[in-house]
């Protein structure tokens, strides 16, 4: 277990969620939706609002994935430390998809709080989406 899973653990930044395993469903489901909204943003020429929709694609996937567990996240960066110490220390998720998630995240805080973004940025984060979004799947019909 990692240093970072601990004290998310110990500040209650996870916690137990009873109610998690019902939710799998809807927070997939709002992958995909942000996920396809992203990809319209894109093609319409709005890097921006994409980068930060396929981050949430990203997110919501990360979340179905820690529903799964009965556990809920406080924070962003607690939900990446989960996901890292329950499926990437465990084999499930390869590290790669947690390095894009991180990265994923850094690229929306730069677009919603400095301004910043790029095409280059919201195609590459497209392509990140939607493996994180099938492979999320593959875990969760796994069980």
């Amino acid at each position: 277990m990692s240093i970072e899973f601990e004290e998310c653990l110990k500040k209650q930044k996870i916690r137990e969620f009873t109610r998690g395993r019902s939710l799998v469903e809807k927070e997939l489901r709002t992958a995909e939706e942000d996920l396809k909204a992203g990809k319209k943003s894109m093609d319409d020429g709005n890097y921006k609002w994409s980068t930060i929709q396929f981050y949430y694609s990203m997110f919501h996937s990360a979340r179905a994935l820690l529903y799964a567990k009965n556990l809920r996240e406080a924070s962003h960066y607690c939900l990446i430390a989960a996901i890292k110490t329950l499926y990437v220390e465990n084999n499930l998720l390869p590290v790669k998809l947690i390095e894009v998630l991180q990265t994923a995240k850094s690229l929306r805080e730069s677009a919603d709080y400095y301004d910043r973004w790029s095409r280059d940025g919201a195609e590459k984060l497209f392509k990140s989406a939607e493996l994180f979004l099938e492979k999320t799947k593959e875990i969760l019909k796994r069980g």
